[in-house]
């Protein structure tokens, strides 16, 4: 919900979007709600395939790392299949998507922003989120590192941390109170993010207003964090 969100803000905005997915329907009913956006198909973790595909797509001037798996097992259950798939997508995936779109970017000259969807869970230990935890947490890491050898190139590289999003999964994941109160009750606002919350984060981190801000964190939490 949070990528098409942010694809067809950034299309109404202007821009010439790209929008990747592994989910051809997904794709399809994008286009025809944004007849201008050229639809991907293609799985991340098939990294031979994306290189040809992104690298063939470009240049970029502008790139969100958006796409994640979450695999919720007990720490004592993790399975060697869902660790390697969370860490193929949620962190491998953004690591070498960045580095075909920033090598673009350095070859044309161009400044450029990269915005990482991370979250709140990279800061937090979650019951049951042991390799969601610390794969987002990596990715925290990774941007920081990234915004430090990219800047020299004028490219900025930041994540937004949202708290649970009321995307169409999210009001189906937290809907019953019981399970939504224990961590509503923990957000000093009171409620979930909806999706614009974090799609206007974005804007702000991808847009020259925030052109001082990189290797920096936006929690999009209600105050998860500091409570």
């Amino acid at each position: 919900g949070i990528g098409r969100a942010v694809a067809v803000a950034l299309s109404r905005a202007g821009a010439r979007v790209t929008a990747l997915s592994r989910t051809a329907a997904d794709l399809e009913s994008l286009a025809r709600e944004c007849p201008g956006i050229e639809p991907l198909c293609l799985d991340l973790a098939d990294w031979d395939a994306t290189e040809a595909a992104v690298g063939a797509a470009g240049p970029f001037e502008l790139l969100v790392n958006n796409a994640a798996v979450a695999e919720l097992q007990p720490f004592l259950g993790v399975s060697r299949e869902a660790l390697q798939r969370s860490l193929d997508v949620n962190f491998g995936a953004v690591l070498h998507v960045s580095q075909i779109v920033a090598r673009q970017m350095i070859a044309q000259g161009v400044p450029g922003a990269i915005v990482n969807v991370s979250s709140q869970a990279s800061q937090r230990a979650l019951r049951d989120h042991a390799v969601y935890c610390s794969t987002k947490s990596a990715l925290d890491m990774l941007s920081k590192v990234m915004a430090m050898e990219l800047g020299p190139h004028k490219i900025r590289v930041n994540t937004v941390n949202p708290t649970v999003v009321m995307t169409d999964m999210g009001r189906i994941n937290w809907s019953d109170p019981q399970k939504s109160a224990a961590m509503i009750n923990r957000i000093p606002l009171g409620k979930f993010a909806e999706v614009d919350d974090v799609v206007n984060s974005i804007l702000f981190l991808l847009s020259d207003k925030s052109a001082m801000t990189t290797g920096s964190s936006l929690m999009v939490d209600g105050g998860f964090l500091v409570s």
